[in-house]
């Protein structure tokens, strides 16, 4: 047993050896494209798909085939779920069910150590905005997410010197002089969704506005009258107005949470997706498999903060002015 593991070490050994001889070779022959960083998300349709009358043309972005991927990814999981209890019976899951399941578990009980009775209303947007984000977030980590999809021309791409069939961007070879004379660019197919704006701020006014839901739910019209306090702004004129500006500065404290929402996930996915287009073009051997463990952990934190105050605050919402809680049928 033991002449068996020292020879499967000593066959690894090589194998690392080998890829990293290979890289090293690849990297000088083949160098790297240097990166155009945009933040706008690129149309893969030159058509709009449709036009609205006040909004405007709406076109094909590769951020939108990559939520639409993540959102068939999630409902895929949920089925297999599904069907894995029903195969197991009494007897507990394995694998990827069984992770999802200590996953619930252990959201659920801090959302009932929390929201307490309102906990299943306020539990499944908690578990949705995790995996959703957390799917969404880890794409960025399968290969061909942003580095494969179609090449067109642009001012700030590279010359077209080598072309491979399947459009691998990473063999194209350029020099300095494409700045000025334009040349190609890769507009991957599938680029990480929350990168877009338009993904983390639609998300984050999903977020604050069932907030809003929640605490009507919990205590009815009541819940506005932290927003808008008047109620002895006349019998006591002092403290009445200082009610009226708490109301006001509640206002613009949950709208400011939708900016919060926002450029958090935007920026914290963003610049790691820059991270790996730099590192991997200055240095392509190593370093790029040290920054892909480091954006795992970031997108796991990122998902799970974004649920996480999404939980907190409605969880608060649930809850009256003077902390005790209210319910209306």
């Amino acid at each position: 047993m033991e002449a068996k593991s020292k020879w499967r070490w000593g066959v690894n050994r090589w194998i690392l050896l080998a890829c990293i001889i290979l890289g090293v070779i690849g990297a000088n022959y083949f160098p790297p494209v240097q990166p155009h960083i945009q933040v706008a998300p690129e149309n893969l349709t030159h058509e709009p798909l449709f036009t609205l009358p006040i909004i405007g043309s709406f076109y094909l972005t590769n951020t939108m085939v990559a939520i639409i991927l993540a959102n068939i990814i999630v409902l895929l999981l949920g089925y297999k779920v599904k069907k894995d209890y029903e195969k197991s019976g009494i007897n507990a899951p394995k694998g990827i069910t069984g992770v999802l399941e200590m996953l619930a578990e252990y959201l659920w009980n801090m959302t009932e150590s929390n929201a307490g009775k309102w906990t299943a209303t306020i539990f499944p947007y908690f578990m949705t905005i995790v995996l959703v984000v957390l799917v969404a977030n880890w794409m960025e980590m399968i290969p061909g997410v942003d580095s494969i999809g179609k090449l067109e021309e642009s001012a700030h791409g590279v010359p077209l010197l080598t072309l491979i069939p399947g459009f691998l961007a990473t063999i194209v070879k350029g020099g300095s002089e494409a700045v000025h004379e334009g040349g190609y660019a890769l507009v991957p197919f599938v680029r990480p969704a929350a990168t877009d704006l338009n993904f983390t701020a639609a998300l984050a006014l999903i977020s604050v506005i069932m907030t809003q839901v929640v605490g009507y739910r919990a205590q009815g019209i009541d819940y506005f009258s932290k927003f808008f306090n008047v109620k002895t702004l006349w019998t006591k004129p002092f403290f009445g107005a200082m009610d009226f500006l708490v109301g006001l500065l509640e206002t613009i404290s949950e709208l400011s949470k939708i900016l919060s929402f926002t450029f958090r996930l935007f920026g914290n996915v963003f610049a790691g997706s820059v991270l790996l287009f730099l590192v991997s073009s200055m240095l392509p051997v190593f370093m790029p498999a040290f920054i892909v463990l480091f954006e795992v952990f970031i997108g796991l934190i990122q998902a799970a903060v974004f649920g996480m105050l999404t939980m907190i605050f409605m969880s608060m919402a649930t809850q009256g002015h003077g902390g005790h809680e209210e319910e209306h049928a």
